[in-house]
């Protein structure tokens, strides 16, 4: 859902980066799980705004600037059972990375590393050895989406 990406003040605030849309959508969330010292933890949000262009928060327990420090550079989840229910064929990034991508054709052309935000469109990444695609997320391109086969049909060719 986001990251922790430095220090706001004195008094245990951290400047958040929200992947969510929109940008504050993060801060309806008041528990998060936050990936501190090797270890998810969960957390309560104490306090939470849009400070300028971006996040701020304090997380219960964090009263100083110093403590607030061993924050800075965790990613941020949300329990999968706080987010909010989809619309079929609609799919949180989440489920998407890790599957295997087939073309219409049968080939296997590897597995969704991740996704990228273009603005036009998201793209898969799709790592298959030391070869990497991008394959843009449109209906173009994505034939069909089976969670329970763990897999991904596109309209790619195997040599793009």
């Amino acid at each position: 859902m986001g990251e922790v990406i430095g220090l706001f003040g004195v008094r245990g605030w951290v400047k958040v980066y929200s992947y969510t849309r929109p940008t504050e959508g993060i801060l309806a969330y008041r528990c998060w799980q936050v990936h501190v010292q090797g270890e998810w933890r969960a957390f309560e949000v104490a306090e939470a705004h849009v400070q300028g262009k971006g996040l701020v928060a304090r997380l219960r327990g964090y009263e100083s600037r110093e403590h607030a420090a061993e924050l800075v550079g965790s990613r941020i989840g949300i329990g999968a059972s706080d987010l909010p229910p989809l619309a079929p064929g609609e799919y949180y990034w989440s489920q998407l990375e890790g599957l295997r991508v087939v073309n219409v054709a049968g080939e296997e052309l590897g597995t969704v590393s991740h996704l990228v935000e273009t603005g036009a469109n998201d793209v898969l990444v799709v790592k298959q050895g030391r070869r990497e695609r991008l394959i843009p997320y449109t209906r173009n391109a994505i034939r069909g989406v089976d969670l329970a086969r763990h897999e991904i049909c596109v309209d790619w060719d195997k040599e793009f």
